[in-house]
């Protein structure tokens, strides 16, 4: 766990936990160390979407398996 002061460490710990890979954190770092803060702004975006779509995707998946439950269930009942 990086220290208050450590503004670099808790970057990184932030990139990490937020999912990014090794590549993107350091990518990450040394674009906030060159202050091209709008640059990291975008690619930080970009993830977002990224892990945003994955959760639509999973949602939409567990959709059709409750459709699917719900049909068998349903189904069940009639043959009783």
């Amino acid at each position: 766990m990086p220290e208050a002061s450590d503004t670099q460490g808790i970057l990184r710990q932030n990139l990490i936990d937020a999912g990014c890979d090794q590549e993107l954190v350091q990518r990450c770092v040394a674009l906030t160390q060159g202050e091209r803060t709008a640059e990291v702004l975008r690619i930080l975006s970009r993830h977002r979407r990224t892990l945003l779509d994955t959760v639509h995707l999973g949602e939409k998946q567990i959709d059709c398996l409750d459709y699917l439950v719900y049909k068998m269930k349903k189904e069940q009942h009639l043959e009783e």
